[in-house]
């Protein structure tokens, strides 16, 4: 084992807190059949992991995060990703950038719950996806049929919305927008709120032509902004 992981896990092995553990096994579905199955918890706080992450970035090579990445341990995992957002934010080469994003790419295995993609795919792949011209990338992830990878595909057009750029986004929301899992609902209906706060009108566009057939929960995150009356309108199919 590489000094780096030995000294990151002990980091965060000092930072957990056993009752924290209990009570993230239970938020993030680690039950027989749920969707986080399996899954083990330290009991770390997100900001702790963030300040680990912060500190041990510029010193950690990718061999190591994948040492860390493929742990049995969520945290661990969680840290590697931060610690691989770092690593890419702060690289100003090209090639070092594709190669982040060339090993998000190959771990998609170890990004096995929502805030595991949630905090990784728009500041990697999205970002890469944008500057790079790899929108391809992501359309191969939004039309998997592999629950994460849709997730991942899709929460990582935040980036592009970010750039007031939209038709990415629409395009992998539509394609998705009868996926059954509640999770995807979720993220669609994210996007398309993220959206509405750029450009209201191109949410109510899209809302006008879709809102129909939305799942419940997609169509109450996308209109959660909206003024009260108009989201009245809409829950009750009177657009």
């Amino acid at each position: 084992m590489d000094s780096a992981v030995t000294n990151i896990r002990e980091a965060l092995a000092a930072l957990a807190v056993p009752g924290k553990a209990v009570i993230s096994q239970k938020f993030f579905k680690t039950g027989k059949g749920e969707y986080g199955e399996g899954d083990i918890f330290l009991g770390i706080s997100v900001p702790d992991q963030r300040a680990v992450a912060k500190a041990f970035y510029p010193d950690v090579s990718l061999g190591e995060i994948s040492q860390l990445l493929s742990s049995e341990y969520h945290e661990h995992r969680l840290t590697a990703l931060f610690i691989l957002v770092n690593r890419f934010q702060k690289s100003k080469i090209p090639s070092e950038k594709e190669g982040i994003a060339n090993f998000y790419m190959s771990h998609l295995a170890y990004i096995n719950n929502w805030d595991l993609a949630d905090s990784s795919s728009y500041p990697i792949l999205g970002s890469y996806a944008y500057e790079y011209d790899r929108a391809d990338l992501l359309r191969t992830l939004a039309r998997s049929d592999h629950m994460w990878h849709k997730r991942i595909g899709v929460v990582a057009t935040l980036y592009f919305i970010r750039k007031h750029s939209f038709e990415l986004m629409k395009e992998f929301v539509t394609h998705n927008l009868k996926y059954p899992h509640d999770l995807m609902h979720k993220a669609n209906g994210w996007m398309l709120r993220e959206m509405g706060k750029k450009a209201p009108d191109e949410l109510i566009r899209y809302l006008d032509q879709y809102y129909l057939e939305m799942p419940r929960t997609c169509l109450r995150y996308a209109i959660e902004k909206l003024d009260e009356p108009l989201r009245q309108k809409y829950l009750k199919g009177k657009i």
